[in-house]
């Protein structure tokens, strides 16, 4: 049981005295992404720009679409650039985060790197996509509701955001590496996921007797309070909060669990 208990914290050690090295990893992965295209990083943010723009040129210009009462904001385009941007950094991250042990098994065979880097490298990258599109919504949003200061709540959200697909992206990674099928179950759950989140609908108009079930959805926490931050300069709800800690901290101990059970395989897995 201690042995499970300290693997992850273990794991955290490592990636903290090799941080230099992730860092170059990092930079390598997000280079990697765009090798080849004379528009760079332009490539890597055009589509999801692209996608919030279509939702805002569509449902608020052109359809004039309204949420009822109850919601956080009554245009819809704007309610749901908010909460796709946020759930296509959390797909993105986790699903080149779960492949990310198997695309590098050739070289983890070779040299003994802790196998934190490679979930963390292709996390953090995502990070450094989507974080500067969820933070340049702060000053576009803001004027909505006079600069409220609810509104910076954004900040500890993307953090808390990026240790929770940390902690999925490497324990996805693990059980990839242990069963392929992993990869297409993943995958299935992350193109259902986004109906079973406040992504695409606020959580009144879900049926008050099954909300429950939106709670399952380890998103519906961030999401709920990026719309409370960026929509209404409100600091979110102590509930938002409490469901981030209980996913993280579950996240973490089935890690932990996962690389102590793994630590002598994992390689041959690969």
């Amino acid at each position: 049981m201690e042995d499970v208990r300290s693997a992850l914290t273990r794991e955290c050690g490592q990636l903290w005295r090799l941080r230099a090295l992730l860092a170059v990893l990092v930079r390598r992965e997000l280079a990697a992404r765009v090798a080849g295209s004379a528009g760079g990083l332009l490539w890597v943010w055009l589509p999801p720009l692209l996608t919030v723009a279509a939702y805002y040129l569509v449902f608020d210009v052109v359809f004039g679409m309204r949420l009822g009462a109850g919601a956080p904001t009554a245009r819809v385009g704007t309610y749901l650039i908010v909460g796709m941007l946020a759930w296509m950094a959390f797909a993105d991250a986790a699903q080149r985060g779960m492949t990310s042990l198997l695309d590098a098994g050739g070289l983890l065979q070779k040299n003994p790197l802790p196998p934190g880097l490679f979930p963390a490298r292709t996390v953090l990258a995502s990070g450094l996509v989507f974080a500067p599109l969820l933070l340049a919504l702060v000053p576009l949003y803001a004027g909505s509701h006079h600069f409220a200061p609810g509104v910076w709540a954004v900040l500890p959200l993307l953090a808390l955001q990026g240790l929770l697909a940390f902690l999925l992206a490497y324990l996805l990674a693990i059980l990839a590496a242990a069963l392929r099928d992993v990869v297409q179950v993943v995958g299935v759950l992350l193109s259902l996921g986004v109906y079973l989140s406040p992504v695409l609908f606020p959580v009144t108009l879900f049926p008050e007797r099954w909300r429950w079930v939106l709670w399952l959805n380890p998103m519906t926490a961030p999401v709920l309070g990026y719309q409370a931050a960026l929509l209404q300069g409100r600091w979110p709800a102590w509930d938002v909060w409490a469901a981030l800690v209980v996913w993280i901290a579950l996240l973490a101990a089935a890690l932990s669990l996962a690389l102590a059970r793994s630590r002598d395989e994992l390689v041959d897995w690969l």
